[in-house]
């Protein structure tokens, strides 16, 4: 089965979890912790809802996460400033 890293690629604002660079990985039905840096609830919702498409080989620009290339893009729900005291963060998925 495929393997899926998540990388953060962005914070906008105020994330207590993630740092640059950061990132999950999923193999199968399983998050690898022993290859994973962090993970928050209320960014995994939204990543989870993409991660069958694209491991099973989905294109990303055909879901709209992507204008080209193999890797997808999604972001954290937290809108940040002026309305949370957090940030998003955007995260860059990828099929390896």
């Amino acid at each position: 089965m495929d393997k899926i890293v998540i990388r953060v690629r962005e914070i906008r604002g105020n994330c207590p979890v993630f740092r640059g660079g950061d990132k999950i990985t999923i193999k199968g039905p399983e998050i690898n912790l022993k290859e994973t840096d962090n993970i928050c609830i209320h960014a995994l919702a939204p990543l989870l809802h993409y991660v069958t498409a694209l491991r099973d080989g989905i294109d990303p620009v055909k879901l709209g996460l992507a204008k080209k290339g193999r890797k997808a893009y999604i972001q954290c729900p937290d809108p940040g400033e002026p309305y949370t005291s957090g940030g998003t963060v955007i995260f860059e998925i990828e099929r390896e």
